[in-house]
């Protein structure tokens, strides 16, 4: 590789001057990078999180949620973008399909286990207080199943960030236009524009367990 090759320990000390010299084009990098992921994650959320919470609430569609979940772990990234390609072609929303298809899985299959998981004591206990099947799905299973739908959320998030590093390939833009071009930036603005992922997949991961924290005590305080 080369950049096992070329690293050194002035690397790092380098690729913090390349923050500060360059704020304006890694800021805008970023912000590429934070739209093409936004998008891929609300996508993948509005398709799996629903489903994946109905299935659960009616105790069906555990191979499709496993199946689901395999295949989505099977599925290199590099190939899901070139088959995106032919029908897409180059440009955001061939890396946004990709992404999305990456980000199902996780949130697909957390969602219908937390709901599925629920102990049936608790459910019934709802359902002999006069909830209707709604009520049941909205106020009991739903508050229950909150932390482990947003875990897969998290990991959905940080997983499609980290991967939007590869749409320069297809000419999708963000961070990894530095990363894949280390002729023109160097070692030091590769190491750089890595550094920003990860902080921004901290960041995502951080937001959205503030997120869960919050919805948790509305819930509570709800009830």
């Amino acid at each position: 590789m080369i950049l096992a090759d070329n690293f050194s320990w002035g690397t790092f000390p380098d690729a913090i001057r390349f923050i500060g010299n360059n704020p304006g084009l890694l800021w805008h990098k970023s912000l590429d990078q934070i739209e093409l992921s936004s998008a891929a994650l609300g996508i993948a959320i509005a398709i799996a999180l629903p489903l994946g919470v109905v299935l659960g609430h009616y105790h069906r569609g555990s191979f499709i949620a496993i199946s689901v979940s395999n295949i989505g772990r099977a599925l290199p990234s590099l190939v899901l973008i070139a088959f995106g390609i032919l029908i897409f072609g180059i440009g955001f929303w061939n890396n946004a399909a990709a992404l999305v298809v990456l980000g199902v899985p996780p949130i697909l299959t957390n969602a219908y286990f937390a709901v599925d998981t629920i102990d049936e004591n608790v459910v019934e206990a709802a359902r002999g207080m006069g909830m209707t099947d709604r009520q049941v799905l909205t106020r009991v299973e739903l508050p229950l199943a909150l932390s482990l739908i947003f875990g897969g959320i998290r990991i959905a998030a940080v997983f499609v960030i980290a991967t939007a590093t590869i749409a320069a390939i297809a000419g999708g833009g963000g961070l990894g236009d530095i990363i894949v071009n280390q002729a023109t930036y160097r070692l030091s603005g590769v190491v750089a524009a890595s550094l920003c992922v990860s902080f921004l997949a901290f960041a995502a991961a951080f937001v959205l367990a503030v997120t869960r924290k919050v919805l948790t005590r509305s819930f509570v305080s709800h009830d």
